[in-house]
């Protein structure tokens, strides 16, 4: 086993192959990147407190504080021990499997084939092109979801969570308070999509053209529905969107108790968009006489929260550089 202890910023190289990687700081900033060129690197440009500790041994690298266990992560409470920082980025090969815990800190990991876990006190996460089984939980702090193509599951108590242009086999989502954003592209295979809160917001937009068994409910917010093949009942208070998408393939359940639900229509691709006339149309002759109708199409984008000008929903409601493979066993302080 090899193993460090980082005073200052510094810079590692491992010759060594890395096959997991274990991460767990306190404030600052966590940055891993999966690829294939090159050999696994750190760099701590920047660390205030006790030192990092960072240890290789049996393929699996781990930059942690010693008195910060994956273990009880989430319970970790020590107010004291809050009085550090680390700002830290990593590249390892892209099959790595990934264990990030932070507090207080912004994780950002992308490019990973392997499985990937995340799990925050307060701090937000962003995650881009990852193609393995993620997990990520966090408290209060944000999750964000881009281009992720691999089995995805997320649990908040206040933070929101956000799944964009995903290509998910698998999406589950559960929150407490916090708001549920989806927005799918469109996939070769059914998906399946699970998503509970109690009081957040939960938005959904379906690509075209749509393919699901579809059950939403909410005890008492409002519901938004785009579809022409669903239905909205329910009693007073009380509202679900029910019916089948497509040859209904997929699944979709969405349940929440005092939180709106909106289940909207993606709007087609530029690919999938009518090419446009490369010269005007003909103005009709002076003679005819009969009526026409203009015709107009909408655009909406949607970034991080739904459009509230989708076409045609149906609202029930009004809602909304050392070389680190010498082996040794002895702590080199840098």
């Amino acid at each position: 086993m090899s193993e460090w202890s980082v005073t200052e910023p510094r810079k590692l190289t491992f010759d060594d192959p890395v096959t997991a990687l274990h991460v767990r700081v306190v404030n600052g900033t966590v940055n891993v990147v999966g690829t294939d060129e090159g050999p696994p690197r750190l760099e701590v440009s920047d660390i205030e407190g006790p030192p990092l500790t960072v240890t290789q041994k049996d393929g699996t690298l781990t930059v942690a504080y010693d008195d910060l266990p994956w273990k009880g992560f989430l319970k970790w409470l020590d107010r004291k021990g809050w009085r550090r920082k680390a700002l830290i980025s990593l590249t390892v090969p892209a099959r790595t499997r990934v264990e990030v815990g932070v507090i207080g800190a912004t994780a950002v990991v992308s490019g990973l084939d392997g499985s990937t876990e995340v799990k925050g006190v307060s701090g937000d996460t962003t995650l881009v092109g990852l193609s393995g089984p993620v997990r990520a939980t966090t408290i209060s702090g944000n999750v964000e979801a881009q281009a992720v193509t691999g089995e995805l599951r997320l649990s908040s108590v206040s933070g929101d969570l956000t799944v964009i242009e995903g290509s998910c086999p698998t999406v589950k989502a559960d929150s407490v308070s916090g708001s549920i954003i989806l927005d799918l592209d469109p996939t070769n295979s059914p998906t399946d999509l699970g998503l509970t809160s109690v009081s957040g917001e939960i938005a959904i937009r379906l690509p075209q053209p749509a393919d699901a068994e579809v059950e939403a409910n909410t005890a008492s917010g409002t519901i938004t529905n785009a579809f022409d093949d669903l239905r909205v009942s329910g009693p007073w208070g009380a509202h679900k969107i029910t019916g089948r998408l497509g040859e209904g393939k997929g699944r979709l359940r969405a349940t929440t108790i005092s939180g709106s639900i909106a289940l909207l229509r993606r709007p087609p691709s530029e690919d999938e968009s009518p090419a446009s006339p490369t010269s005007p149309a003909p103005a009709p002759a002076p003679s005819d006489t009969s009526n026409s109708s203009n015709t107009s199409n909408t655009s909406n984008t949607w970034n991080s929260s739904p459009p509230s000008d989708l076409e045609d929903p149906k609202p029930a409601g009004t809602g909304s550089g050392e070389n680190a493979s010498d082996g040794t066993t002895d702590k080199k302080v840098l």
